[in-house]
């Protein structure tokens, strides 16, 4: 199993890529550099991820520094010590503020590793996390890719993924998580690459910074 740890390790992945699939040499021409865009891997980066979810940049960030007072470090056992109103401080809704106690509490317990789980293959990993309620294929996909190093997931139900793939090759109309799925099987055991590659060409082409995570 492919575990991405650094920028050469997208560079090897990009590689490979386009023996996989020449098509996607043009792709990556117009795409440019493509981000590492790596956290550390535990509660912080998984909380990251379900803040800035459907909202703002701009919102996201205003409510990740009152999370975070001073930068100080978010962990599973600070946050489920927090008061049952803290949520209403920092800006959260409450769905997304009632996922982060499930995965706190669970991650504090010991019953969810977030760490391990780069270890695990994709689909045992992917198991775990949405296993907890409000944890759903995207946000999962998303943490193993972006925090767990996982080079094998490829988040097809992302709009702005199925956007780029239509806009790259030239479809009549933008795929559906399942044709998207299907097609990104060509691009194993780098689908994670894949997705970087998509996103940064649909960026440059559109000009919008497209990816998940800042």
């Amino acid at each position: 199993m492919q575990i991405i740890r650094n920028d050469d390790d997208v560079r090897e992945g990009l590689a490979q890529l386009l023996v996989l699939d020449p098509r996607l040499a043009d792709i990556a021409a117009d795409a440019g550099v493509l981000p590492l865009r790596l956290r550390e891997p535990g509660f912080e980066g998984l909380a990251h991820i379900i803040v800035s979810q459907m909202v703002s940049r701009a919102s996201a960030e205003a409510i990740w520094r009152r999370m975070r007072p001073e930068g100080a470090l978010l962990t599973a056992e600070g946050y489920a010590a927090l008061h049952s109103d803290a949520w209403r401080e920092f800006g959260l809704s409450r769905a997304k503020a009632e996922t982060l106690t499930r995965i706190a509490e669970a991650a504090a317990s010991g019953a969810l590793d977030l760490s391990a789980l780069s270890q695990l293959p994709p689909a045992e990993a992917l198991s775990a996390l949405t296993a907890l309620k409000g944890v759903g294929p995207w946000t999962a996909e998303v943490y193993l890719m972006f925090c767990g190093g996982h080079a094998d997931v490829f988040p097809a139900g992302d709009v702005a993924l199925q956007n780029a793939v239509a806009a790259a090759f030239g479809l009549s109309e933008r795929p559906g998580a399942k044709t998207l799925a299907l097609l990104a099987e060509n691009w194993s055991p780098w689908r994670s690459v894949a997705a970087r590659l998509f996103w940064a060409y649909y960026a440059v082409k559109l000009g919008r910074g497209l990816l998940p995570v800042a």
